[in-house]
């Protein structure tokens, strides 16, 4: 019983108080007929005891809605608000009113909440010194590394990428989109990288080594070097492989975490906490997946709960058929826009080389994936990448009774979207990975720990998903 919700624990009291009432009516008109004696009395006691029957379970049904309206709900709807408080931030002012039949329980959360919230306030501005004094630290070792004439990437023992510096990242995109935590061999040819690791760690020695790119369209000249105890290596490419000025902004992408990840494992096995998201949003032609196309396309990485910066697909697509008016003035996309973009094929293989070892997120992903699974056979790539649906993710958080769209879970969870970016496949994207990063920290205060625990949640609440599309 502790597993099932609130609102289906006080459903089940009521039908268990109307199924008792209705066997003690019974009951007694049995009893009051057999003392009767009297069998011509059958009828009269048969249609007493169905009329009794019928206005116990009425009555049972409108007091259970009063009930599930006035006290399941408010009460459900204040425990999400505060877990909103307590694990995503979130600091606009609870609403009160829907919990107005709760006596003093919502002015008390209310103010539990405030209390938080100055204490998180507080604590805020205790990191921001930190963050600062660390941003310091960070553009110090950026300038250090502006003198280093070399594109340089820190590397775990697994050969996940841990670092990057924006001239690592010219010629990374070179092959594929730089990402954290992406294996080097989808950038390199594995067995010349394994050669070369395999003799630095026989000498522990720095080791030159000649490695073809993972498209093997070229070669590159690298340079690997041991860490010592931190584990790992820092591989360089030669400079002429650049396509930028050494002494150019050379901004950082790094998560040192990613040093310490523990080997593959089961998705469903895996803490919340170390996996890769890759939240994606498309703007399309129309609302029929079975024959209209994506007109652009957005996605963002999530990395151990954090956006990272600089990851991202910002696409037009070139439909191959005419954008309808109605739709262009939803996204802003029209036909002269993408007049030139790439085809759905060829952002589609772009898209899933980005989402490589990554958990898919969308709002609605069934509407989204639809589009380019539609299209899998001819782009040559199969979508068997696990799935997550905010839609759901809210439902679990918040109750399937409230409202599950985008803009209502950005203002639930204090996420704001400018104008200028609603209903742009980028703008949406990041919307979603904000929501997303909040929801994570408040999934864990759940108890639901791993990807799988969050998996089990959600198929509860997959009615939705077929309502909605």
């Amino acid at each position: 019983m502790t597993r099932l919700s609130l609102r289906l624990r006080i459903f089940l009291f009521f039908c268990l108080l109307a199924l008792g009432g209705v066997g003690l009516v019974t009951g007694a008109l049995w009893i009051g007929y057999a003392r009767a004696g009297q069998p011509a009395l059958l009828d009269p006691f048969v249609f007493s005891g169905l009329l009794s029957c019928f206005a116990i379970l009425a009555l049972c049904a409108g007091i259970w809605l009063l009930f599930d309206e006035n006290v399941a709900k408010p009460i459900e709807r204040l425990a999400s608000e505060m877990r909103a408080r307590a694990h995503a931030g979130v600091s606009n002012d609870m609403d009160l009113q829907a919990a107005r039949y709760l006596g003093d329980l919502a002015p008390a959360a209310a103010g539990l909440a405030g209390q938080l919230s100055e204490t998180t306030l507080s604590t805020a501005q205790t990191v921001a010194q930190e963050t600062a004094r660390l941003a310091q630290d960070k553009a110090r070792l950026t300038a250090l590394l502006t003198e280093i004439p070399v594109a340089m990437v820190l590397v775990s023992p697994s050969h996940q990428i841990v670092l990057y510096d924006g001239q690592s990242a010219e010629v990374l995109a070179q092959i594929a989109h730089p990402r954290l935590n992406a294996s080097l061999f989808d950038y390199l040819d594995r067995t010349g990288l394994e050669s070369g690791h395999a003799r630095m760690m026989k000498t522990g020695l720095e080791v030159s080594c000649r490695v073809t790119g993972a498209t093997g369209q070229q070669s590159y000249d690298l340079r690997l070097k041991p860490l010592g105890e931190a584990g790992g290596y820092m591989m360089t490419f030669d400079s002429a492989h650049a396509q930028i000025a050494p002494d150019a902004a050379r901004p950082l992408v790094y998560d040192f975490d990613l040093l310490d990840t523990p080997g593959d494992a089961a998705f469903e096995d895996r803490a919340l906490a170390d996996l890769c998201f890759v939240v994606f949003d498309s703007e399309t032609t129309g609302l029929l997946p079975h024959k209209d196309e994506v007109v652009q396309l957005g996605a963002v990485r999530v990395l151990k709960g954090r956006i990272i910066d600089g990851e991202i697909i910002n696409t037009l697509v070139d439909p191959g058929i005419a954008i309808p008016a109605a739709s262009t003035r939803v996204h802003g996309v029209s036909d002269h826009m993408v007049q030139g973009a790439p085809d759905i094929f060829a952002v589609a293989r772009t898209f899933h080389q980005f989402a490589t070892d990554a958990v898919i997120v969308a709002h609605n992903a069934p509407f989204d994936m639809a589009f380019l699974r539609r299209h899998a056979q001819k782009t040559g790539v199969t979508w068997d990448h696990p799935i997550l649906d905010t839609v759901l993710l809210s439902a679990v958080l918040f109750g399937a009774s409230e409202t599950h769209t985008l803009d209502a879970l950005c203002d639930r969870l204090d996420v704001t979207i400018p104008d200028h970016l609603r209903h742009t496949a980028l703008g949406d994207a990041q919307a979603t990975a904000e929501v997303l990063c909040k929801m994570l920290p408040m999934l864990q205060a759940r108890g639901l720990a791993t990807f799988g625990d969050v998996i089990e949640q959600t198929r509860k609440h997959g009615r939705l998903l077929e309502d909605l599309n």
